[in-house]
């Protein structure tokens, strides 16, 4: 169901446009004669992206409201959009008895007894979208670089050395791998792995060292860690070298 926009509600025969222009700028879900079991032709506004709670006597109509109608209805209209293929393995729950509700959005609902004790369970884990919240992200977000605000891509090795040999103001560049951000511990053993791969300088908490002259952490100190790939000067002849040492 699309909701209608300001330049189109005057064309809404016995509907309020004033309203439905308010109801749009305040971004809020509205309700107008929920009759839906013992619901008394309630109306209701309900703010969106907040946290709101439904209190109430016992048979006063909280479960009506919340499950019942709102759910019900963000429910019904999500199936409805879907193709005819994709509706025949889901279940269309019933309209509800209401006059309005506008400025809804598809809605997932989670009874009193789930099953899940976890107490670090969410709402995303219970109902299984997690994974696909994440893939969403991944594959349609876009991220950026939080220190820089800029957007990051994917670059293939002749872009990265393109563009690091565009940049470079300083005639000798130093190619860093982070292998610790802001963790505890001495990581003796991450060192000596990588030295044993070949890597002989490291930067420690902004401080570059070489493997023999390496200080003794404190572990209960949190500490900043780089793995040194190569040092080399900015020109274009050292673009096979510095191709490598990004692919290190």
């Amino acid at each position: 169901m699309n909701s209608p926009t300001p330049e189109n509600l005057d064309s809404l025969d016995g509907v309020d446009s004033a309203y439905l222009g308010a109801l749009l700028a305040q971004q809020r879900i509205s309700i107008r004669g929920a009759r839906t079991h013992n619901l008394k032709n309630v109306d209701l506004d309900i703010p969106r992206n907040k946290l709101v709670v439904i209190t109430g006597l016992s048979g006063s109509g909280k479960s009506s409201l919340a499950f019942d109608t709102l759910y019900a209805e963000g429910q019904r209209r999500y199936v409805e959009s879907l193709s005819a293929y994709a509706r025949q393995f889901l279940q269309l729950m019933d309209k509800p008895d209401v006059d309005v509700i506008e400025g809804l959005s598809p809605a997932i609902s989670i009874e009193q007894k789930a099953t899940s004790h976890n107490p670090r369970s969410t709402v995303g884990t219970v109902t299984e979208i997690h994974d696909y919240l994440r893939l969403l992200y991944a594959r349609a977000g876009t991220p950026y670089c939080p220190d820089h605000h800029l957007p990051l891509q994917a670059q293939t090795v002749s872009q990265m050395v393109d563009a690091t040999l565009a940049i470079a103001d300083e005639p000798r560049l130093m190619i860093l791998a982070p292998v610790a951000r802001e963790k505890k511990g001495e990581f003796l053993e991450l060192f000596a792995e990588m030295q044993a791969q070949g890597y002989v300088r490291f930067r420690v908490d902004g401080e570059t060292y070489e493997y023999n002259d390496l200080p003794k952490l404190k572990k209960t100190e949190k500490h900043d860690i780089d793995v040194v790939i190569d040092r080399l000067r900015a020109r274009p002849d050292m673009q096979q070298r510095l191709a490598e040492s990004f692919e290190a």
